[in-house]
């Protein structure tokens, strides 16, 4: 190959792979440094020098004394055929490797900088863990936790998501991005609505509970242009196609406000507001609707409620005009029923340790909410032990009763049987003295007057038996 193919080729090259040719140039003469190495007999050290003209190679040798010094310098140039198969497969070896080095470090470069960017994939691979999307070059990775809940996936389709993350590893960038981001929102919006992309329209808060709603406040910096029109469109066209990528997710876009008490009240949107007031540390907003918005301004399982406190940063109490002439407390009604959000964990920058942000403002460490947890238990455990102690005395107490019953019982029946047997052994007794004493004056009777004796015994004992039942009866 002449050195004018070379140079075609070299300029191909680079083309095919995406890289410059001076990076090509590099790899070319690292790999020609490592082929030299395996020659036999080559020196300690080389450096190996190009020119990109001419595409000729120039091979300076030296050698290495007992200090490591490089000494002998010296043009060891070798012809191409003096190189060898090992030196050739070498060669071979090493572009690639560097190739491959290059191409990764591109496109790590290429996406570093792409944090909170949206870009557009194709599902690749899904499964219980994460899915893949191909972007082309790359993949990217959509873990579990980042994609909605219900939303299934299908291989072969279009999918946008956010970019959360750019990581560098040994086989090349891992590209984090996800669908339940925010940022996504105002991603998507930027690219359907112009207003926002040129900067006259901005975002100024979103809150989203991911596959099911969310809430956007907009702001218009010029009088002219309406933001939340702006970013409906034209019979909601625009707003559409941000419903439609998220796959009918509700979006309520309110209207941004800096005055509090009113940019609440905007945020509890579509339910109607009577009073807004402010607490003194701003972190509180006690909400007075009419009756018939109550369940409007607090939304399904609380929802519009806590979407409201999200976008203003402020802890939303909401009572009806009713529970206000009741007397019912700010906080009262919502306290049992409206799920507030929850908040985040986040690093002191002074002191390093984790603290717990709650969505209505309050701050709690790390150790103080291990206190709390520690201080729960060991309630339940109190009032579990408490519980069953009273199960105890009450089975004591009710195996005392039953126990008295039943002596009682047996009691009873041993005095009724004792007296009836008594009135029995009484009545046979009386029965056979006036037998004995009808036989000694009357020795002379017949037979038929011993029968008729007889059967009045029989007669006076059944009597007897006949009071012995009612006795016991």
């Amino acid at each position: 190959m002449s050195n004018l193919d070379m140079g075609e080729a070299i300029r191909l090259l680079a083309q095919e792979k995406g890289m410059s040719e001076d990076d090509l140039l590099h790899v070319l003469v690292d790999a020609l440094a490592s082929a030299y190495k395996r020659r036999p007999g080559a020196a300690d050290e080389v450096i190996v020098e190009v020119n990109p003209s001419s595409m000729e190679f120039t091979f300076t040798a030296y050698d290495l004394d007992e200090d490591g010094q490089w000494v002998n310098e010296r043009d060891d140039t070798p012809k191409k055929e003096e190189l060898g198969r090992i030196a050739a497969q070498t060669f071979r070896q090493v572009m690639s490797q560097r190739i491959r080095e290059v191409e990764r470090d591109r496109k790590f470069e290429e996406y570093a900088n792409r944090e909170g960017d949206i870009v557009t994939g194709i599902i690749q691979q899904t499964d219980t863990r994460y899915t893949l999307l191909d972007l082309g070059r790359v993949e990217a990775l959509l873990p579990q936790a980042e994609q909605v809940p219900y939303e299934r996936p299908n291989p072969g389709d279009r999918s946008k998501a956010y970019i959360v993350e750019v990581r560098k590893t040994a086989k090349g960038p891992q590209i984090v991005v996800s669908r339940t981001h925010p940022g996504l929102i105002k991603r998507l919006f930027e690219l359907e609505v112009p207003e926002i992309a040129d900067g006259i329209v901005e975002i100024k808060a979103c809150a989203r509970e991911p596959g099911h709603r969310t809430k956007i406040a907009v702001w218009s910096n010029d009088h002219n242009v309406d933001p939340v029109g702006a970013c409906v469109g034209a019979r909601g066209a625009r707003v559409r196609m941000v419903v439609n990528e998220l796959r009918g997710e509700k979006i309520d876009i309110v209207p941004f406000s800096d005055d509090l008490p009113d940019f609440v009240a905007k945020a509890l949107s579509p339910a109607k507001v009577n009073s807004v007031t402010i607490s003194d540390d701003g972190t509180a907003a006690d909400v007075i609707v009419p009756d018939h918005q109550l369940s409007l301004a607090i939304g399904r399982e609380g929802q519009n409620a806590r979407l409201a406190a999200r976008l203003t940063g402020v802890r939303v109490d909401i009572r009806s005009e009713t529970q206000v002439a009741e007397g019912v407390p700010a906080g009262g009604y919502l306290t049992d029923d409206v799920e507030y959000a929850e908040g985040e964990w986040k690093a002191n920058p002074e002191t390093g340790e984790m603290e717990w942000h709650a969505a209505d403002g309050t701050v709690i460490s790390q150790s103080e909410w291990a206190e709390q947890n520690e201080a729960e238990t060991t309630d339940d455990a109190a009032d579990g032990d408490a519980a069953e102690t009273d199960a105890t005395d009450g089975d004591a107490a009710e195996a005392t009763d039953e126990a008295t019953d039943g002596d009682a019982a047996e009691t009873t029946g041993a005095d009724a049987a004792d007296t009836t047997d008594d009135a029995t052994d009484d009545d046979e007794s009386a029965t056979g003295e006036d037998a004995a004493d009808e036989n000694e004056s009357d020795a002379a009777d017949d037979d038929a007057a011993d029968d008729d004796a007889a059967e009045s015994d029989t007669a006076d004992d059944g009597s007897a038996d006949d009071r012995g039942d009612d006795d016991t009866q």
